[in-house]
């Protein structure tokens, strides 16, 4: 398998052909996989016209084009939403609505791992996710329809939370298997825990918070809980209300 920009196939990767052939008898390469070109608000992205964005500059957030520091989960995740033979165009909006999409599967795949079966049947189809996806990723690697599967099992993930489907033991282990295979393991989408130690400490000091709320609700101290709520929210963060009680993204 080789590599790069559909702007080499001629001459360079033509050129590597005809050397190798030459000088072993044999074409050395089966597959040549080349991506299309990287644009930045549909211009294409070049040094000389300032719109070339490295990707620590993507991280730090530190190009004037760029309104905020990026992830590199966010990158990746936007890069795959397009098929890697098609133009990728870079825009700020087009990164933060990536962000979202990216934390919705967060989200549910942090559910996931939460949700217990039930004693019964099934009352959600969940069936074939690792074959709609592995069907997809030999498809020429067409990594948006398999983005486009895990959301639709998200759906799925976010029907059971809410308590409004149940999934039986064999069926709840084959999502949580697949989910995580495609997700994590094929896409490189991590999401099974915090990136380091500081990012434990604030989800705990968050959820500290939300048990203190909790507690001033049992107590029907809704002057306290409603405090919490608000300025929680005043920050950015949502709170949502459960039957387990709260929860909270940003």
């Amino acid at each position: 398998i080789h590599g790069g920009g559909m702007d080499l196939i001629f001459p360079h990767h033509e050129c590597e052909i005809a050397q190798a052939v030459a000088a072993e008898g044999e074409e050395m390469v089966r597959w040549w996989v080349h991506n299309n070109m990287i644009t930045y608000n549909g211009q294409k992205m070049g040094k000389s016209l300032g719109n070339a964005i490295t990707l620590e500059e993507f991280f730090t957030g530190s190009h004037p084009l760029l309104a905020q520091a990026y992830r590199p989960e966010t990158i990746r995740f936007f890069i795959l939403q397009a098929h890697y033979r098609s133009t990728v165009d870079f825009s700020n909006e087009a990164l933060q609505a990536s962000e979202k999409g990216l934390e919705r599967l967060f989200e549910a795949a942090e559910r996931l791992a939460k949700l217990t079966p039930s004693d019964g049947p099934s009352t959600i189809d969940v069936n074939g996710l690792r074959t709609r996806c592995e069907e997809a990723m030999c498809d020429d690697m067409n990594t948006p329809i398999v983005i486009s599967h895990l959301f639709d099992a998200a759906k799925a993930i976010n029907t059971v939370h809410d308590g409004r489907a149940t999934l039986s033991a064999d069926d709840l282990a084959e999502l949580q298997s697949a989910f995580r295979l495609f997700m994590d393991d094929i896409l490189g989408l991590r999401s099974a825990a915090p990136s380091d130690e500081k990012d434990e400490a604030y989800r705990r000091a968050v959820d500290l918070l939300l048990s203190v709320r909790q507690q001033a609700k049992q107590n029907k101290d809704w002057a306290t809980s409603d405090r919490i709520r608000n300025e929680l929210s005043a920050l950015g963060f949502v709170v949502k209300d459960t039957k387990d009680g709260a929860e909270w993204s940003l």
